[in-house]
């Protein structure tokens, strides 16, 4: 069989691992699949830059249109990130007939339906496990590992730069502004952090993860984000003495009523693995009904972690090349057919337990107060901590770990101890999150 030729959109860490990978491991991925598979051609914006890999035998170019249109390409990679531009390339590269793999979270959340659509009608695939935990083959074990199940829920640290900054947090006492000017240096985060520490970037990851376990549509604009900006120093500390440990999560789970879909801090118990996944790394634990729970775990990010899952993709691409479509494993893991229309929940509707830290004047009858506020919802306390007042007749912190409560119900509830005239400032809210 003649050699599957490659062509690369995208030149950069994630490209240039992908030239070393599949240059490094030939003779593996041919044993493996039958034939070579090779970089012919590879776009870049700058072709004088200095790269991480060996380009003297790949026809370079800044045009990558001409990539796409080029009859000599078997399947193209997609590299360049973002929403705009790579999908367009997407589009023309499926027009043409070639075979798609990408690892680009926000195009598949975005416009994954639309081109899925063009796919299955040109009779190509679009493979996309490495837009989901850089190295972490969290896609394929869903899609095709945990086929047999039903899956109940999934909990996931997705996002490395989130997790580095709450594991400096609370290692090594760092404010949040500090380390985050850290993880820019370390190039963790962008210069414009905004898409990992707002939950943007999670939130696309968790859309395509949800779609492939539940069997439901794309629907990013219907998933609720919040971010680690508020998370302070102090909260890090208190959740350590209650027995837990702060994680930004994307959390994905079937109810009755509906799906939730959701991406925020939430406090989970020391002892779960999830809560000992630190620094850059990220972990999916899926709750599946004959399986059970089961954690995926490694790089979230990196040359080489990347281009592990860009490659399996382009094996998993030759290996299916002369497939009837029919035949072919649905993007989504369910046929486009059969995706459900099971509504994604809003926020106020789900049900968890809660951490409340509530700053109040040093007075006697404040946690009266408080409590009755709550109890009139019918939110009981399970754990209350007072702290030492910074100076005789200043602020307290009051800590709260509430039963599980409805959301709206806590979210009226905060608005009353808000107005309270012996309350200073906001009530910081996170959720509670057992994993059980």
């Amino acid at each position: 069989m003649d050699p599957v030729r490659v062509g690369l959109l995208g030149l950069g860490t994630v490209g240039g691992g992908t030239v070393n990978v599949l240059t490094r491991n030939a003779e593996e991925i041919t044993r493996r699949v039958g034939c070579a598979i090779k970089v012919t051609h590879a776009s870049a914006k700058d072709l004088s830059r200095e790269r991480i890999c060996d380009t003297s035998a790949i026809e370079l170019t800044t045009d990558s249109f001409a990539i796409v249109n080029n009859d000599e390409i078997d399947v193209v990679v997609e590299l360049i990130g973002g929403d705009t531009l790579a999908k367009d390339l997407v589009i023309a590269a499926i027009n043409n007939g070639k075979h798609v793999v990408t690892a680009n979270k926000a195009l598949i959340a975005l416009h994954g339906t639309e081109i899925f659509a063009l796919a299955q009608e040109k009779g190509v695939l679009v493979l996309f496990e490495a837009a989901v935990a850089g190295g972490i083959p969290i896609i394929k074990a869903i899609r095709e590992g945990l086929s047999a199940n039903k899956i109940e829920w999934l909990a996931g640290i997705i996002n490395g730069t989130g997790n580095f900054i709450l594991t400096e947090m609370r290692d090594k006492g760092r404010d949040f502004a500090d380390v985050l000017a850290e993880a820019q240096a370390l190039g963790y985060a962008e210069a414009d952090p905004t898409f990992d520490v707002e939950g943007i970037d999670a939130g696309h990851k968790l859309t395509i993860l949800a779609s492939i376990a539940f069997g439901i549509p794309l629907q990013f604009e219907r998933l609720y984000h919040e971010g680690i900006t508020e998370i302070s120093q102090e909260d890090v500390q208190y959740a350590e003495e209650l027995g837990y440990r702060i994680k930004h999560l994307g959390i994905a789970r079937k109810t009755p009523a509906g799906i939730e879909l959701r991406v925020h801090p939430a406090l989970i118990p020391e002892k779960r693995l999830l809560a000992n996944v630190d620094g850059v790394l990220n972990a999916v634990v899926v709750q599946g009904d004959a399986v059970g729970p089961s954690l995926y775990y490694g790089p979230g990010a990196g040359a080489e972690p990347t281009a592990s899952a860009v490659v399996a993709d382009l094996i998993d691409v030759v290996r299916n090349i002369n497939c009837e479509p029919q035949h072919l494993i649905p993007h989504l893991s369910f046929q486009s057919s059969s995706l459900s229309q099971e509504p994604i929940l809003a926020i106020d509707s789900i049900v968890v337990p809660y951490y409340l830290r509530i700053t109040v004047a040093d007075n006697l009858g404040v946690l009266a107060d408080v409590t009755n506020i709550l109890s009139s919802q019918g939110i009981n306390i399970e754990a209350l901590i007072q702290k030492e007042p910074r100076k005789e007749g200043t602020a307290v912190d009051v800590i709260i770990i509430t039963s599980k409560a409805l959301e709206s119900k806590l979210d009226h509830s905060i608005a009353e101890i808000e107005n309270l005239d012996t309350v200073i400032g906001n009530v910081n809210r996170i959720r509670l999150e057992t994993l059980g």
